[in-house]
């Protein structure tokens, strides 16, 4: 069996499966002791940096967790180096960018990149492609424009976005020429890594729920349609993801992204309904229910897995990545737990409804 016929990658093609897949985002990290040991000895963008520390990461925690697809381990600001802005990671903080970018002329003067300088991630991936074989698909990411072009503008994590909304409408051209180079950075970066063997690539937009559905579809939506329109030439299913998405998934799913990921704020039914069922889902417990008793837990995930309703084309998530403080044996279980109760017969699950 090759990757293309894995559970994860049938889904993503809204195609039947024996049980509906699952991984989790950020299933590699804090949450981890194996990862917290590795962080005591390597930075965060040593252990990118280094294909076999990356690519160690993303096994230990695939493996550990049973899940159906391994994510590269990477950071999503990578490609802001090659663009020539810096950052780095304050203690607690997140990332820093070390002289944010707001004006035509900062923008003019960033470098077009050499997505080869980002080699060290399709390095990775090749690692982790080859110590799976076609047991496992790995997935590849990249950030989407929107939320990259915030993480510059602003300096770092933002709640209100005004600077990034500043010039949005005040600066037009400059919004449209920063956005056009990071689409050609982030194009040649996972394209990268699909040929070193990712079998899917994952879009994020973390942020572009910050947005009116009318900013979104003006500001944001020709660069992420033209991003994942690149990234799909490469043959593999494009994820796109964002978070406090529920206005904006209609015009989402006019990106053409094979797969739409959705948080925990919007029923995933409802969320499925609003793509027109037109496309395959992925979500969405939210994390915070790791936290709870396993009774929670388990209720929580099958109200997920029973909205999806058996049909072809829902890989289960989270709706976003795993926190810190989440139990590692809780992930484990949860990973067994939607295998078992999505294995069940359809018309067992149907009586559920």
């Amino acid at each position: 069996m090759s990757c293309g016929e894995s559970r994860f990658v049938r889904a993503c093609r809204m195609l039947p499966t024996d049980a509906t897949p699952v991984w989790f985002m950020r299933q590699a990290g804090r949450y981890m002791p194996e990862y917290r040991a590795l962080r005591q000895r390597h930075s965060i963008l040593e252990i990118c940096k280094s294909p076999k520390l990356a690519a160690e990461v993303t096994i230990t925690a695939a493996e550990k967790l049973q899940v159906d697809a391994a994510i590269i381990f990477a950071d999503l600001l990578l490609p802001l180096e090659v663009m020539g802005v810096g950052f780095h990671f304050a203690g607690g903080e997140g990332p820093i960018i070390e002289q944010p970018i707001r004006s035509a002329e900062q923008i003019a003067r960033l470098r077009e990149g050499d997505a080869g300088e980002l080699g060290y991630v399709a390095e990775a991936v090749a690692l982790v492609a080859k110590h799976f074989g076609t047991r496992l698909p790995v997935i590849g990411f990249c950030g989407a424009p929107f939320t990259l072009a915030s993480y510059m503008i602003e300096g770092g994590g933002s709640r209100h976005y005004l600077h990034t909304k500043r010039m949005m409408y005040g600066q037009p051209a400059a919004w449209q020429a920063l956005m056009r180079k990071i689409v050609k950075i982030c194009a040649a970066y996972a394209a990268q890594q699909a040929r070193a063997g990712a079998a899917a690539l994952q879009v994020f937009d973390s942020w572009a729920g910050c947005l009116a559905p009318d900013d979104y579809r003006e500001y944001v939506l020709p660069y992420v349609t033209d991003l994942i329109g690149a990234l799909q030439t490469e043959k593999v299913p494009v994820i796109y993801f964002g978070t406090d998405t529920a206005t904006l998934l209609s015009a989402m799913r006019e990106t053409g992204a094979d797969v739409i990921g959705v948080d925990w704020r919007i029923p995933l039914n409802e969320a499925w309904a609003a793509l027109g069922h037109g496309c395959a889902i992925q979500g969405n417990l939210d994390p915070a229910v790791l936290l709870a008793d396993w009774k929670t837990i388990q209720k929580r995930a099958q109200e997920v897995l029973d909205r999806a309703a058996g049909r072809p084309g829902h890989i289960f998530n989270l709706g976003h990545g795993i926190l810190p403080e989440t139990p590692v044996e809780n992930v484990k279980a949860l990973a067994q737990f939607v295998r078992e109760y999505s294995a069940k017969p359809a018309a067992s699950l149907e009586a559920r409804l």
